[in-house]
């Protein structure tokens, strides 16, 4: 059910070409992708949108 919304949403970060932003992002902090998501999950704008998707992405890859 999950991936039927996901599949476009990954298509849509691929033609935009935003694949690997966030995790840049992270490594720029000196964090992992998944502490970066979970410390910025409420900021507001693009960050906080980028937030939130790496960790419903994480929680589904990981049967979450």
């Amino acid at each position: 059910m999950a991936e039927k919304w996901m599949q476009p949403v990954a298509e849509g970060i691929k033609r935009r070409g935003t694949k690997g932003v966030f995790k840049a992002a992270a490594e720029r902090h000196g964090m992992s992708t998944r502490a970066y998501a979970e410390k910025k999950k409420h900021a507001p704008g693009v960050t906080g949108q980028r937030a939130r998707l790496a960790l419903v992405y994480m929680a589904a890859k990981h049967g979450g």
